[in-house]
């Protein structure tokens, strides 16, 4: 449905706007000065974690990871192994053990959307026959649905700024409307996992337009989803008020998908994923934690800082051609002086990834292509002006081990821009992705782990004798 906005409140939204917050969402002088003691009491020597061998991040000072687990469902590799000795590579993503190029590479030279296909192989664990496709999309597509009344009661009632706020509430709801929701045998699981996968892009769309709505005057706009369309596609159907699209938006979108579906186990979500599963706890609950880690700019908000990064360059830098000026530009951002002064360049480098990563190669294959249906040619040669100065940059100006490369969110963020999502789904399409990963690791982690993930915190505070009420 589409109503105009000129019929609703005079255009200030269908729904009554609070008069004020409550007096709990409001930090207040008593509140800061409360928190000075967390500060003083929580902060803790950064020395004692060397003195005690602690790995922070669990990682080792090499930066490598610590294993705390066994998978089957993906390997990133960012290294060779040469008699013994780690060399930095070409960075390797495997999903089920097939090389993720080879997987592009099989479906884009058929011709077909790929996304549900890596669905299945991710959480399967092999590839499906042109039969068992296109009875698993039947399955997808069934389950694309919400239950009677959930857009208008769950959605549309309390909208929020924040999209994956929305989409993390309507996951827990969802719990109420399952009748068995706690039941955490494998098929009931798989169910369960399937359809979240099929109805993350309705939450995470219809969330958008209700808060265009809510908050800007928009027209509210609901467009129900086709049977006959892909993932992809039936993104772009809900999300644009005419439903149209090119068959290269589509096939971008949907690379962009497969490419961010899985990357081992140990990335923050997808171990928050498999922490929170091997409690015993329902996939509802163990699905919203995970996406309470990809919210975090630290990990699901990496592309939307690379294109506000590039929206402040091309701010500043006058002519964007000149590598003078782009270098001075990246050399302040080092050194802190232009835009979030965080001292970082936004898509540059990858935890695992040494030289390359190959998510990101295989993008750059395809931005080409988009940037000149969309006439968008100048700002495609300024990114890949700036991945190449910022390579040279970075290892003259940091200490560099394992090399320095461009990561999937360098080239992501400006195919999304092309695509014209708006930012508010940046980290809900990374969600609508990885939802394949988590779903594959939680079957995973309830077939095999027997029991609770619990990792060891040696305490460092020093026992103190109690003190009476009147002796403080």
């Amino acid at each position: 449905m589409q109503e105009n906005k000129t019929n609703n409140n005079n255009g200030k939204g269908y729904f009554d706007k609070k008069e004020s917050l409550p007096v709990s969402s409001t930090v207040t002088d008593e509140i800061r000065a409360l928190s000075e003691l967390c500060y003083q009491n929580g902060t803790i020597c950064s020395e004692l974690y060397e003195k005690h061998k602690v790995n922070r991040g669990l990682r080792d000072l090499a930066g490598n990871g610590v294993l705390t687990g066994l998978t089957d469902i993906s390997e990133v590799r960012g290294f060779e192994n040469r008699e013994g000795q780690k060399i930095p590579g070409d960075g390797r993503l495997f999903y089920r053990g097939y090389d993720i190029r080879d997987l592009v590479r099989g479906f884009v030279e058929d011709g077909r959307f790929g996304f549900e296909e890596t669905t299945y192989l991710l959480i399967f664990g092999q590839l499906p026959t042109a039969s068992e496709l296109e009875d698993f999309q039947a399955l997808l597509s069934s389950y694309r649905t919400l239950p009677p009344g959930f857009a208008r009661d769950i959605i549309m009632k309390a909208p929020t700024l924040d999209m994956m706020n929305t989409l993390a509430r309507s996951v827990l709801t969802l719990h109420s409307y399952d009748h068995a929701a706690n039941e955490i045998d494998i098929p009931n699981v798989l169910r369960q996992c399937l359809f979240l996968t099929a109805v993350f892009p309705l939450l995470s769309i219809y969330g958008y337009w209700t808060y265009k709505h809510y908050y800007e005057g928009e027209s509210l706009i609901i467009h129900v989803p086709k049977k006959n369309l892909s993932t992809a596609e039936n993104i772009l159907h809900m999300l644009r008020p005419d439903s149209r699209y090119s068959p290269l938006e589509a096939a971008l979108l949907d690379l962009a998908l497969v490419l961010h579906a899985e990357h081992g186990g140990g990335n923050n979500s997808t171990f928050t994923t498999r922490v929170v599963s091997s409690s015993g706890t329902d996939t509802y609950s163990a699905i919203a934690a995970a996406l309470g880690s990809l919210k975090g700019p630290k990990h699901g908000g990496a592309n939307l800082k690379v294109v506000q990064m590039f929206e402040d360059m091309k701010q500043t830098v006058d002519d964007w051609e000149d590598e003078q000026q782009i270098s001075v530009y990246l050399y302040d951002l080092l050194e802190k002086k232009a835009f979030d002064r965080e001292g970082l360049i936004y898509g540059m480098g990858h935890a695992i990834y040494s030289l390359s990563d190959p998510r990101a190669e295989i993008f750059r294959s395809f931005v080409e292509d988009l940037a000149e249906e969309k006439g968008r040619m100048k700002e495609y040669r300024l990114y890949s002006t700036v991945e190449r100065l910022a390579k040279q940059i970075i290892q003259k100006e940091r200490k560099i081990y394992k090399g320095v490369s461009a990561n999937v969110d360098f080239y992501s963020g400006f195919v999304y821009s092309m695509l014209n999502l708006p930012l508010e789904l940046y980290t809900p399409i990374f969600a609508i992705a990885r939802i394949s990963g988590w779903s594959a690791h939680r079957i995973e982690e309830l077939i095999n782990a027997s029991k609770i993930i619990r990792p060891a915190y040696m305490s460092v505070a020093a026992n103190r004798p109690y003190v009476s009420m009147a002796e403080r």
